[in-house]
Protein backbone atom coordinates (compact mmCIF):
# COMPACT_ATOMS: atom_id res chain seq x y z
CA UNK A 1 0.00 0.00 0.00
CA UNK A 2 1.48 2.99 -0.95
CA UNK A 3 2.23 5.97 1.99
CA UNK A 4 0.25 8.84 1.26
CA UNK A 5 1.79 12.61 1.10
CA UNK A 6 1.09 14.46 4.35
CA UNK A 7 0.63 18.10 4.12
CA UNK A 8 0.72 20.57 7.04
CA UNK A 9 -2.29 23.01 6.92
CA UNK A 10 -2.29 25.83 9.25
CA UNK A 11 -5.53 27.50 10.32
CA UNK A 12 -7.77 24.64 9.42
CA UNK A 13 -10.58 25.82 10.93
CA UNK A 14 -10.72 29.02 8.60
CA UNK A 15 -12.90 29.47 5.92
CA UNK A 16 -10.00 28.78 3.74
CA UNK A 17 -7.98 26.46 5.52
CA UNK A 18 -11.29 24.33 5.97
CA UNK A 19 -11.75 23.90 2.32
CA UNK A 20 -8.19 23.74 1.13
CA UNK A 21 -8.18 20.75 3.99
CA UNK A 22 -10.99 18.94 2.37
CA UNK A 23 -9.81 19.32 -1.30
CA UNK A 24 -6.91 17.89 -0.23
CA UNK A 25 -8.22 14.99 1.31
CA UNK A 26 -10.73 14.17 -1.67
CA UNK A 27 -7.57 14.41 -3.85
CA UNK A 28 -5.61 11.28 -1.85
CA UNK A 29 -3.62 13.34 0.54
CA UNK A 30 -3.30 12.77 4.47
CA UNK A 31 -3.56 16.02 6.38
CA UNK A 32 -2.54 17.01 9.63
CA UNK A 33 -4.55 20.81 10.13
CA UNK A 34 -3.54 23.03 13.13
CA UNK A 35 -5.69 26.12 14.55
CA UNK A 36 -5.66 27.94 18.25
CA UNK A 37 -9.36 28.72 17.15
CA UNK A 38 -9.21 32.10 18.59
CA UNK A 39 -12.52 33.94 19.47
CA UNK A 40 -11.96 36.55 16.69
CA UNK A 41 -15.66 35.24 15.70
CA UNK A 42 -17.68 32.37 17.05
CA UNK A 43 -15.48 29.42 17.44
CA UNK A 44 -18.88 27.36 17.23
CA UNK A 45 -18.53 28.35 12.73
CA UNK A 46 -14.44 26.90 13.07
CA UNK A 47 -15.82 23.51 15.07
CA UNK A 48 -18.77 23.34 12.39
CA UNK A 49 -15.70 23.26 9.36
CA UNK A 50 -13.71 21.09 11.93
CA UNK A 51 -16.47 18.35 12.45
CA UNK A 52 -17.18 18.30 8.25
CA UNK A 53 -13.14 17.15 8.08
CA UNK A 54 -13.34 14.91 11.20
CA UNK A 55 -15.38 12.56 8.50
CA UNK A 56 -11.96 12.61 6.90
CA UNK A 57 -9.85 9.48 7.75
CA UNK A 58 -6.59 11.23 6.64
CA UNK A 59 -7.23 14.39 8.69
CA UNK A 60 -5.83 14.93 11.89
CA UNK A 61 -6.32 17.93 14.02
CA UNK A 62 -4.12 19.80 17.06
CA UNK A 63 -5.66 22.82 18.24
CA UNK A 64 -1.89 24.27 18.29
CA UNK A 65 -1.12 28.38 18.16
CA UNK A 66 1.87 29.22 15.26
CA UNK A 67 3.08 31.34 17.48
CA UNK A 68 3.87 28.11 19.59
CA UNK A 69 7.16 26.77 18.34
CA UNK A 70 7.88 24.33 21.44
CA UNK A 71 4.31 22.75 20.37
CA UNK A 72 5.40 23.04 16.75
CA UNK A 73 8.12 21.80 16.97
CA UNK A 74 7.16 18.33 18.43
CA UNK A 75 4.28 18.07 15.45
CA UNK A 76 6.90 18.83 12.61
CA UNK A 77 9.72 15.67 14.74
CA UNK A 78 6.40 13.33 15.16
CA UNK A 79 5.48 13.91 11.47
CA UNK A 80 7.26 13.70 7.72
CA UNK A 81 5.22 16.51 6.17
CA UNK A 82 5.87 16.66 2.41
CA UNK A 83 4.37 20.22 2.08
CA UNK A 84 3.32 23.29 4.59
CA UNK A 85 0.32 25.67 3.70
CA UNK A 86 0.30 28.77 6.06
CA UNK A 87 -3.19 29.90 6.21
CA UNK A 88 -3.16 30.76 9.62
CA UNK A 89 -3.57 34.26 10.32
CA UNK A 90 -5.07 37.05 11.71
CA UNK A 91 -7.17 38.78 8.95
CA UNK A 92 -9.51 41.80 9.00
CA UNK A 93 -7.61 45.70 8.13
CA UNK A 94 -9.60 47.58 10.76
CA UNK A 95 -8.95 45.56 13.90
CA UNK A 96 -5.67 45.30 13.02
CA UNK A 97 -5.62 49.08 14.02
CA UNK A 98 -6.86 48.46 17.19
CA UNK A 99 -4.58 45.49 17.85
CA UNK A 100 -1.38 45.78 15.89
CA UNK A 101 0.75 43.32 18.01
CA UNK A 102 -1.32 40.11 17.89
CA UNK A 103 -1.30 40.42 13.79
CA UNK A 104 2.75 41.08 13.92
CA UNK A 105 2.95 37.94 15.76
CA UNK A 106 0.70 35.49 14.05
CA UNK A 107 1.39 36.80 10.62
CA UNK A 108 5.10 37.60 11.26
CA UNK A 109 6.34 35.21 14.21
CA UNK A 110 4.05 32.50 13.27
CA UNK A 111 5.27 32.78 9.35
CA UNK A 112 9.00 32.70 10.60
CA UNK A 113 8.27 29.97 12.89
CA UNK A 114 7.44 27.59 10.26
CA UNK A 115 9.98 28.38 7.87
CA UNK A 116 12.79 27.82 10.45
CA UNK A 117 11.20 24.38 11.71
CA UNK A 118 10.99 23.59 7.29
CA UNK A 119 14.59 24.40 7.41
CA UNK A 120 15.25 22.22 10.49
CA UNK A 121 13.36 19.21 9.00
CA UNK A 122 14.20 19.67 5.00
CA UNK A 123 10.58 20.46 4.37
CA UNK A 124 11.16 21.71 0.90
CA UNK A 125 7.42 23.37 0.07
CA UNK A 126 5.70 26.83 1.62
CA UNK A 127 2.91 27.90 0.13
CA UNK A 128 1.72 31.14 2.10
CA UNK A 129 -1.68 32.95 1.83
CA UNK A 130 -1.17 36.47 1.30
CA UNK A 131 -3.87 39.45 0.37
CA UNK A 132 -4.66 41.91 -2.31
CA UNK A 133 -4.27 44.39 0.65
CA UNK A 134 -0.28 44.57 -0.10
CA UNK A 135 -1.21 46.60 -3.48
CA UNK A 136 -2.69 49.56 -1.77
CA UNK A 137 -2.29 52.91 -3.95
CA UNK A 138 -1.52 50.99 -7.30
CA UNK A 139 -3.78 51.39 -10.21
CA UNK A 140 -6.34 48.27 -10.93
CA UNK A 141 -5.67 45.97 -12.60
CA UNK A 142 -3.09 44.56 -9.84
CA UNK A 143 0.35 43.10 -11.35
CA UNK A 144 2.28 40.88 -8.98
CA UNK A 145 5.54 42.77 -10.37
CA UNK A 146 3.88 46.40 -8.91
CA UNK A 147 5.78 47.92 -6.22
CA UNK A 148 4.08 47.10 -3.22
CA UNK A 149 5.97 48.93 0.01
CA UNK A 150 3.17 51.16 0.85
CA UNK A 151 0.38 49.54 3.17
CA UNK A 152 -1.97 51.21 4.48
CA UNK A 153 -2.89 48.74 7.61
CA UNK A 154 -1.24 47.03 9.91
CA UNK A 155 -2.75 43.99 8.42
CA UNK A 156 -1.66 44.72 5.13
CA UNK A 157 2.54 45.32 6.46
CA UNK A 158 2.06 41.67 8.27
CA UNK A 159 1.66 40.12 5.20
CA UNK A 160 3.81 41.79 3.22
CA UNK A 161 6.51 40.98 5.44
CA UNK A 162 5.50 37.20 5.39
CA UNK A 163 6.58 37.34 1.91
CA UNK A 164 9.51 39.13 2.54
CA UNK A 165 10.48 36.49 4.94
CA UNK A 166 9.70 33.70 2.84
CA UNK A 167 12.05 35.25 0.28
CA UNK A 168 14.36 35.08 2.53
CA UNK A 169 14.40 31.13 3.26
CA UNK A 170 13.86 30.69 -0.12
CA UNK A 171 17.67 32.49 -1.15
CA UNK A 172 19.04 31.25 1.85
CA UNK A 173 18.20 27.24 2.26
CA UNK A 174 16.63 26.60 -1.25
CA UNK A 175 12.76 26.29 0.30
CA UNK A 176 9.88 26.50 -2.86
CA UNK A 177 7.64 29.10 -2.10
CA UNK A 178 4.37 29.90 -3.62
CA UNK A 179 2.92 32.81 -2.16
CA UNK A 180 -0.77 33.85 -3.39
CA UNK A 181 -2.49 37.33 -2.86
CA UNK A 182 -5.94 36.38 -2.36
CA UNK A 183 -8.79 38.78 -4.09
CA UNK A 184 -11.68 39.15 -1.03
CA UNK A 185 -12.77 35.54 -0.89
CA UNK A 186 -16.50 34.65 -0.32
CA UNK A 187 -18.96 31.93 -0.42
CA UNK A 188 -20.57 29.43 2.32
CA UNK A 189 -19.52 29.41 5.94
CA UNK A 190 -17.18 32.24 5.33
CA UNK A 191 -16.43 34.63 7.98
CA UNK A 192 -18.96 36.14 9.61
CA UNK A 193 -16.69 39.98 9.59
CA UNK A 194 -17.17 40.15 5.88
CA UNK A 195 -19.05 41.78 4.91
CA UNK A 196 -21.27 40.16 2.50
CA UNK A 197 -22.02 37.47 5.56
CA UNK A 198 -23.13 40.76 7.61
CA UNK A 199 -24.98 41.58 4.54
CA UNK A 200 -27.09 38.32 4.20
CA UNK A 201 -28.04 37.97 7.74
CA UNK A 202 -28.91 41.07 8.77
CA UNK A 203 -31.04 42.08 5.28
CA UNK A 204 -32.78 38.75 5.82
CA UNK A 205 -33.29 39.80 9.55
CA UNK A 206 -34.33 43.34 8.82
CA UNK A 207 -31.67 44.62 10.84
CA UNK A 208 -29.74 47.96 9.39
CA UNK A 209 -26.73 47.37 7.74
CA UNK A 210 -23.50 49.89 8.00
CA UNK A 211 -21.81 50.84 4.71
CA UNK A 212 -18.61 53.27 4.93
CA UNK A 213 -18.52 55.53 2.16
CA UNK A 214 -20.94 55.81 -0.61
CA UNK A 215 -21.12 52.07 -1.52
CA UNK A 216 -19.34 52.94 -4.78
CA UNK A 217 -16.40 50.92 -3.43
CA UNK A 218 -15.69 47.47 -5.42
CA UNK A 219 -13.68 44.04 -5.12
CA UNK A 220 -12.82 41.42 -6.91
CA UNK A 221 -14.42 38.98 -5.47
CA UNK A 222 -13.63 35.44 -5.59
CA UNK A 223 -15.34 32.12 -4.25
CA UNK A 224 -13.65 29.97 -2.00
CA UNK A 225 -13.86 26.75 -4.38
CA UNK A 226 -12.01 28.48 -6.66
CA UNK A 227 -9.14 29.62 -4.27
CA UNK A 228 -9.11 25.74 -2.83
CA UNK A 229 -8.17 24.90 -6.30
CA UNK A 230 -5.70 27.39 -6.53
CA UNK A 231 -4.02 26.57 -3.54
CA UNK A 232 -3.67 23.15 -4.53
CA UNK A 233 -2.53 24.13 -8.18
CA UNK A 234 0.51 25.99 -6.37
CA UNK A 235 2.18 23.23 -4.35
CA UNK A 236 3.80 22.19 -7.53
CA UNK A 237 7.57 23.51 -7.94
CA UNK A 238 7.63 26.90 -8.63
CA UNK A 239 11.25 28.22 -7.27
CA UNK A 240 9.87 32.07 -5.65
CA UNK A 241 6.42 33.26 -7.00
CA UNK A 242 4.16 35.49 -6.36
CA UNK A 243 1.09 35.05 -7.89
CA UNK A 244 -2.51 36.56 -7.66
CA UNK A 245 -5.83 34.45 -7.03
CA UNK A 246 -8.86 36.47 -8.25
CA UNK A 247 -11.75 37.13 -9.88
CA UNK A 248 -9.85 38.48 -12.69
CA UNK A 249 -13.47 39.78 -14.14
CA UNK A 250 -15.12 43.07 -13.34
CA UNK A 251 -14.93 44.26 -9.69
CA UNK A 252 -17.78 44.61 -8.01
CA UNK A 253 -19.50 47.38 -6.32
CA UNK A 254 -20.65 47.28 -2.66
CA UNK A 255 -23.54 48.57 -3.56
CA UNK A 256 -24.68 45.87 -6.49
CA UNK A 257 -24.22 43.28 -4.16
CA UNK A 258 -26.53 44.54 -1.69
CA UNK A 259 -28.83 45.01 -5.16
CA UNK A 260 -27.97 41.05 -5.85
CA UNK A 261 -28.80 39.97 -1.89
CA UNK A 262 -31.90 42.34 -1.72
CA UNK A 263 -33.54 40.66 -4.83
CA UNK A 264 -32.52 37.43 -3.94
CA UNK A 265 -34.02 37.50 -0.23
CA UNK A 266 -36.68 40.13 -1.49
CA UNK A 267 -36.15 42.31 0.93
CA UNK A 268 -34.94 45.61 1.55
CA UNK A 269 -31.99 46.68 2.88
CA UNK A 270 -31.93 49.19 5.80
CA UNK A 271 -28.90 51.44 5.61
CA UNK A 272 -27.10 53.08 7.74
CA UNK A 273 -23.76 55.21 6.36
CA UNK A 274 -20.56 56.15 7.55
CA UNK A 275 -17.47 58.08 6.92
CA UNK A 276 -15.36 55.81 4.23
CA UNK A 277 -12.08 54.39 6.40
CA UNK A 278 -8.90 55.12 5.71
CA UNK A 279 -7.40 51.96 5.82
CA UNK A 280 -9.52 50.60 3.21
CA UNK A 281 -9.14 50.30 -0.03
CA UNK A 282 -11.48 52.09 -2.58
CA UNK A 283 -11.17 49.42 -5.29
CA UNK A 284 -9.53 45.83 -5.89
CA UNK A 285 -8.75 44.03 -9.44
CA UNK A 286 -6.82 41.08 -10.26
CA UNK A 287 -4.41 40.48 -13.45
CA UNK A 288 -4.25 36.68 -13.33
CA UNK A 289 -2.63 36.02 -16.23
CA UNK A 290 0.54 35.11 -14.35
CA UNK A 291 -1.52 32.31 -12.46
CA UNK A 292 -3.28 31.19 -15.80
CA UNK A 293 0.61 30.78 -17.18
CA UNK A 294 2.06 28.74 -14.15
CA UNK A 295 -0.56 27.36 -12.51
CA UNK A 296 -3.31 26.76 -15.40
CA UNK A 297 -5.61 27.96 -13.01
CA UNK A 298 -8.75 30.46 -13.54
CA UNK A 299 -12.25 31.02 -11.60
CA UNK A 300 -15.27 28.79 -12.59
CA UNK A 301 -17.86 30.48 -10.90
CA UNK A 302 -18.76 34.02 -10.82
CA UNK A 303 -20.09 36.23 -8.50
CA UNK A 304 -23.80 36.02 -9.17
CA UNK A 305 -23.41 31.90 -8.62
CA UNK A 306 -21.35 32.38 -6.01
CA UNK A 307 -23.68 34.72 -4.22
CA UNK A 308 -26.60 32.61 -4.80
CA UNK A 309 -24.64 29.76 -2.98
CA UNK A 310 -23.81 31.63 -0.08
CA UNK A 311 -27.33 32.87 0.20
CA UNK A 312 -28.82 29.70 -0.01
CA UNK A 313 -26.28 28.38 2.87
CA UNK A 314 -27.29 31.20 4.87
CA UNK A 315 -30.70 30.21 4.40
CA UNK A 316 -30.61 26.55 5.30
CA UNK A 317 -28.19 26.70 8.53
CA UNK A 318 -30.42 29.35 10.23
CA UNK A 319 -30.07 27.94 13.65
CA UNK A 320 -26.63 27.63 13.29
CA UNK A 321 -25.90 31.11 13.04
CA UNK A 322 -28.28 32.35 14.96
CA UNK A 323 -26.49 30.43 17.78
CA UNK A 324 -23.16 32.24 16.66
Amino acid sequence: MTTKEKILVTGVAGFIGSKVAELLLKNGYSVVGVDNINNYYSPKLKFHRLNLLQNFCDFQFYNIDVENFVELEELFASNKFVSVINLAARAGVRASIENPYIYVSTNIVGTLNLLELMRKYSINKFVLASSSSVYAGEKVPFRENMRVDYPISQYAATKKSAELLSYTYHHLYAIDVSVLRFFTVFGPAGRPDMSYFQFIEKIRKGIPITIYGDGSQKRDFTYIEDIANGVLSSMKPLGYEIINLGGGRSPVSINYMIELIENTLHRKALIEYQPFNNADMSETGADISKAKVLLGWQPEIDFETGMNNTIKWHLQNESLLNSL
